[in-house]
């Protein structure tokens, strides 16, 4: 019987044996296994409603951060308070990290962790010029006149992405869950100056997948065409030759002469260009006084289109043009690329994964004095919206079909290099014109507040995700490069010897600083900056027609 059995027992063990593949077939079955999420869906719920509840604990923390971020008021390549107050927090928080990156003395990168996949995460930090202004106060009232301040509210995306990248390494370490984090900043956004040179100096190379946080006033992500223009931003420098504008003019060359030449040229090509563009210019130089026949004058161009090529191409004309202007003005001309951004396309993938935890965490509960300021403000811009903050998550997901252009982000550049997406958060008000002192009034009260909790929660919910569920970052890949980059390539509009722009605003913000930093937060002191400044909550015209007998304040200050 057992000599039976020991036979059966061979036959059994040879056949086994026999079959091809069979320990790599059952390896690669397990591991298989593993590919869909590393934690089981009890506990990857379990972990979830931790972070919801985590990030409410931190709701101070992230307040505090905005309000500091906000009353720093620095403008794009000199945000330098706001880049050292950042770095101390995530240095106090165990990240590492590099300064200066790519010669920018205000940009950084944080890491933290081990093993893929590594996550970045990013926001803008500069501000906005000439848009100082109290938060609160529903009409203009400027902290300091003249001076910058947020007024695109980029003072909180960087306290959303902390707060959510803590709440998750605190997971991390406890749960040992491999990855690495990886947090940066947007510096000069508003001059698109910087991301395209980070790709270019290969501080991506190695980043899996991008999460951008955006101000907005809606819960909202998108995948695919997102609709706007990319862009180049160009310098024209002139030079001719001075001379006694009334004693001997015709000795004179005018570099300002070529300046305006140019911008006329510029002006009558517009009839011959794609509804689809846009182009604006500043003249930056225009000599020194009336009576000296200016010898050096610039321009500086913003050429804005839907494609590479089509953005190339405006940027070509507007070198012809403006050589032109110096054969009528016997001048000499130089440019300089000052800053890039190409057209935006951002990862189907992730998109829907974020989309799904925007339908979980929601829209935040606005307060009566919240809905107040936004309906009083509308009243006071006449805005076209006249029904307060958000009260429906933004359903719209899926790429523009048909876009006349529009706005430029140079996260646009990140994007079409690895998977990447923008999670817009509602810490406006919406109906203001952009880019003006009005975008800034909520940007340190409790809209702004709470739209960054809300932003945070989806944020942390979605590195989970990316962390536990490994095929995430393989599908958000495999759109990439399949269907993004399938018949549409990456080529950078600055060159190998494009220099960033470092030297941009520092005249401004030596003019400002000094007042400003007399009204820095102090949130030893204070429980908010409005608390700092003396401002009560809302505070509104009392002749507005949106009053409905609400007690308003008397905004304080310097």
């Amino acid at each position: 019987m057992k000599k039976n059995v020991y036979a059966l027992f061979k036959l059994m063990l040879l056949f086994w044996l026999c079959q091809p593949n069979t320990f790599a077939q059952s390896k690669k079955a397990s591991t298989a296994s593993t590919e869909v999420t590393l934690i089981d869906a009890k506990k990857l719920e379990k972990l979830r409603k931790e972070i919801l509840e985590e990030i409410d604990k931190k709701q101070v923390f992230s307040q505090q951060m905005v309000d500091m971020i906000f009353s720093f008021g620095e403008l794009g390549f000199q945000e330098y308070e706001t880049s050292n107050y950042i770095t101390n927090i995530l240095e106090k928080e165990g990240f590492t990290i590099e300064k200066g990156v790519s010669g920018i003395p205000t940009a950084w990168i944080a890491k933290w962790g081990s093993g893929k996949p590594v996550i970045a995460l990013g926001s803008d930090i500069d501000c906005i010029p000439k848009a100082s202004q109290k938060p609160g106060v529903a009409y203009h009232d400027p902290i300091i006149e003249g001076a910058p301040g947020h007024g695109e509210g980029h003072n909180s995306g960087q306290a959303l992405n902390i707060t959510a990248a803590l709440v998750i390494k605190k997971i991390m370490e406890r749960e040992k869950i491999a990855g690495t984090l990886v947090l940066w900043p947007g510096v000069a956004e508003e001059l698109v100056g910087t991301k395209a040179i980070f790709v270019r100096d290969g501080h991506f190379k190695n980043i899996d997948a991008c999460i951008f946080t955006h101000v907005a006033n809606n819960l909202g992500v998108q995948w695919g065409d997102n609709g706007g223009n990319g862009l180049v931003s160009v310098k024209f420098s002139f030079e001719g030759e001075a001379a006694h504008a009334a004693g001997a003019p015709w000795r004179g060359k005018s570099a300002l002469d070529a300046v305006e030449l140019m911008n006329i040229g510029w002006n009558f090509k517009r009839e011959h260009l794609y509804p689809s563009q846009r182009s604006h210019y500043v003249i930056v130089d225009g000599g020194d006084q009336p009576n000296v026949v200016p010898s050096k004058a610039s321009v500086w161009y913003y050429f804005r289109e839907r494609t590479y090529p089509k953005i190339k191409e405006l940027y070509d004309a507007g070198v012809a043009i403006a050589k032109g202007a110096t054969m009528m003005t016997g001048t000499t001309m130089s440019y300089e690329v000052l800053g890039s951004a190409w057209p935006g396309h951002f990862n189907k993938p992730i998109a829907e994964n974020v989309f799904e935890h925007i339908k979980r965490v929601g829209l935040p509960k606005w307060s009566e004095e919240d809905q107040l300021l936004a309906t009083s403000l509308q009243a006071e811009l006449k805005s076209p919206e006249k029904k307060g903050l958000a009260m429906k998550i933004d359903t719209t997901i899926e790429p523009v079909l048909v876009s006349m252009g529009g706005g430029s982000d140079d996260i646009a550049d990140i994007s079409w290099n690895l998977p990447t997406v923008v999670l817009r958060y509602p810490s406006n008000i919406p109906g203001l014109p952009g880019h003006h002192w009005a975008n800034a009034i909520s940007m340190a009260t409790p809209i702004a507040h709470k739209g960054v909790t809300a932003g945070a929660k989806v944020e942390a919910l979605t590195l989970l995700d990316m962390l536990v569920k490994p095929d995430l970052i393989t599908k958000a890949w495999d759109y990439y490069k399949n269907e993004q980059t399938k018949d549409v390539k990456y080529e950078s509009l600055i060159s190998p010897t494009d220099k960033p722009a470092i030297n941009l605003n520092q005249q401004i913000m030596a003019k400002f600083r000094p007042e400003m930093k007399k009204v820095y937060y102090d949130p030893t002191k204070y429980k908010s900056y409005m608390e700092q400044l003396g401002i009560t909550y809302p505070t509104i015209r009392k002749t507005s027609s949106v009053e409905n007998n609400a007690t308003t304040g008397k905004s304080g200050g310097n």
